[in-house]
């Protein structure tokens, strides 16, 4: 293994309340119900726009809701975030014996470009991969392919890390190896369902484990 993409959402940073204050954001200029914020961290991972589509219980005000919760994120939602204990250490030491970092996020790469150089993590990435804000790339799966493509990677050295399912399953699709980290969003059950071939519960255990997989 000598190459690690890495999830944005759950797995560098807790976006919790940037995300779920965005979204019931959206809601309330929707005239729609709000959930707390707890009850929408299911929101945190997957593509925005089909979380919309599950709230509003259709496709027909989704794109609004995507862009009524842009109207917040892009000037306060993005900073109301932060890095999780543990991921700058973990980085240094990858970054050090070696290791080609990437991040791979489903959330636009406009946001996530502002996000890494916002909290200081720019120099351990190589490249910050994203969707688009038309939706472009938004699947995993699609955006890891687009990934591999640009950078020439062999998905045969190569590890992706996540905190939900589809962070899982794109990287299956891409005959990438995936690591489950339990600290972010998704549960075990979802993570080990998905196929991961291992479960972290500490960036910290991520760095033991890839030392392992070297």
């Amino acid at each position: 293994m000598d190459t690690v993409f890495f999830d944005l959402d759950g797995t560098l940073t807790d976006p919790k309340p940037g995300i779920t204050r965005s979204i019931q954001y959206a809601l309330r200029r929707l005239d729609r119900a709000v959930p707390s914020e707890d009850d929408l961290t299911w929101c945190i991972g997957p593509p925005l726009r089909a979380s919309f589509v599950k709230l509003l219980g259709g496709e027909e005000f989704a794109d609004r809701g995507v862009e009524l919760y842009r109207e917040r994120f892009a000037d306060t939602g993005l900073y109301e975030n932060a890095v999780y204990p543990g991921i700058e250490p973990t980085l240094s030491a990858l970054q050090a014996v070696g290791f080609s970092l990437f991040v791979a996020t489903s959330k636009p790469r406009v946001f996530a470009e502002r996000i890494i150089d916002h909290f200081g993590l720019r120099s351990y990435f190589a490249r910050v991969f994203g969707s688009e804000l038309d939706g472009t790339r938004v699947d995993k799966g699609h955006l890891l392919a687009y990934a591999i493509q640009e950078t020439g990677v062999d998905p045969a050295r190569a590890v992706m890390i996540g905190d939900r399912s589809h962070d899982i399953v794109g990287a299956a699709k891409n005959a990438i190896r995936a690591i489950g980290v339990t600290y972010g969003y998704g549960s075990v059950v979802e993570l080990t369902e998905a196929g991961a071939a291992s479960l972290c519960a500490s960036p910290e255990d991520v760095l033991d484990r890839l030392m392992g997989w070297r």
